[in-house]
């Protein structure tokens, strides 16, 4: 579903906040902006978000909550989880923003400078933050503003924080339907990709209503915003977002006693993101206890019995443990529901390149990248099928993708060194085919 009349009447902006860009072309691109004209979309991948509302006191957790969880399983952590610092502002914030952006009163001051665009510019355009995207780590607001980067997420935090200190009302938005599958080791993960929308600053003088226009801000590469579609959630979501991350960042590290205790308090925090349920499974079953695991995935299927990642889950539990007819009834749900599962039409292709099928391979990488099209990986391999096939053009336009759509500095420098060592094997640019 459409977020509201307000995403549908948006201007767009999108940061491209990287260190070495330009400041006068950036602000160029938020004078053009805020004048309605259009800006291609570039900046980083991420998670799912929502909107800010005042939060009271957090429910007590639900009996069918406590009984997914399992702490005398885990060893005790050190981390410090606590929901209520994930959008904190700290004193620091707090000058900085009211240092660019002054409190603004009464009905001329608001006419002649947009609070949001005096937000905007202080944090993306006058290079003051220099911010950088990183996907490595899911950080709080604060621990963003203090690193000068962050992912998505944390990036979108951050704006709201400073949003809300201000006084700019400030809606999370929940792609829909847009979700990007990436590896970690063995490990698949499927990311949402988040926004946010700044409305205009209320005043006494003036009513805003559902109509008036909104400035969506996006970190993705590539992002189409005009063309999303958007669901809204709560700062309660949001945060359970952020500790699923972290849950998740530490599984993939192999540290299963930090990430079950993040897991556990995205899920008791908001039981509406089934992300951390599915979690936990993964969790209980990499730490030895399938039961629980299983409990955990039939626990996200009761609630969305067309959820394929649980799906997917609970089919591979299930054959482990020798479960084959249940096992492959779960497989034949998921089939028709995904009849080519993330990274089939990927693996296809390497195949191929292994084969030294080039042009085989080529056209499975390309079907990958027609539904994932954000995935640096998918356009490495991509670049690599080219030049076994010699298309020397294809390498440099798709090693060139495959920079920009990197979510982690590691990766930008590889990308960088790889397209650095083919540079001497090219032809001049223009040469479509090089025999080697």
């Amino acid at each position: 579903m459409d977020a509201s009349p307000l995403v549908a009447s948006a201007r767009t902006l999108t940061p491209r906040s990287l260190r070495g860009r330009d400041p006068r072309s950036l602000r160029r691109r938020l004078a053009q902006v805020l004048s309605g004209g259009r800006v291609a979309a570039l900046g980083v991948a991420a998670v799912a978000v929502m909107a800010l509302s005042a939060c009271s006191t957090p429910p007590t957790a639900r009996t069918d909550q406590v009984v997914l969880v399992h702490d005398e399983l885990f060893a005790p952590t050190t981390d410090r989880i606590d929901p209520e610092e994930v959008m904190a502002i700290t004193p620091q914030m707090r000058e900085f923003i009211h240092t660019k952006v002054p409190r603004l009163s009464g009905l001329g001051a608001f006419e002649l400078r947009d609070a949001r665009n005096l937000l905007l510019e202080a944090l993306y355009t006058k290079g003051d933050l220099q911010l950088e995207y990183d996907a490595e780590e899911t950080r709080t607001a604060a621990e963003a503003f203090d690193a000068r980067s962050g992912n998505c997420l944390s990036l979108a935090m951050m704006t709201a924080v400073f949003a809300r200190e201000i006084g700019v009302p400030v809606l999370f938005r929940q792609i829909y339907e847009e979700e990007q599958w990436s590896r970690v080791g063995d490990l698949q993960v499927v990311s949402g990709h988040v926004n946010i929308a700044l409305g205009r600053r209320p005043n006494a003088f003036r009513v805003v209503t559902d109509e008036e226009p909104s400035l969506v801000v996006d970190f993705l590469p590539g992002a189409k915003i005009r063309a999303q579609r958007a669901i809204t959630l709560d700062e309660r979501t949001i945060v359970a977002m952020y500790l699923n991350n972290r849950a998740a960042e530490l599984m993939s590290q192999s540290q299963l006693d930090r990430a079950y205790w993040w897991a556990r308090a995205a899920w008791l925090h908001d039981p509406r993101l089934l992300t951390s349920l599915n979690t936990l499974g993964v969790i209980y079953r990499r730490h030895g206890h399938p039961a629980l695991a299983e409990t955990a995935f039939r626990g996200v299927l009761q609630r969305e019995p067309a959820n394929t990642q649980a799906m997917s889950n609970l089919a591979s539990l299930l054959r482990s443990t020798g479960q084959l007819a249940d096992a492959k009834q779960v497989e034949d749900k998921l089939a028709q529901l995904q009849p080519y599962p993330p990274f089939k039409f990927f693996d296809l292709g390497v195949a191929e390149m292994k084969a030294g099928h080039y042009a085989a391979a080529r056209d499975f990488f390309a079907k990958e990248i027609s539904r994932s099209a954000y995935y640096h990986e998918f356009h490495f391999w991509m670049a690599m099928a080219n030049v076994g096939l010699g298309d020397w053009d294809a390498v440099r336009k798709e090693l060139a993708m495959a920079q920009e759509y990197s979510t982690t500095n590691k990766q930008r420098q590889l990308y960088t060194a790889k397209l650095d060592s083919l540079k001497a094997k090219m032809p001049l640019r223009g040469s479509k085919s090089y025999s080697p």
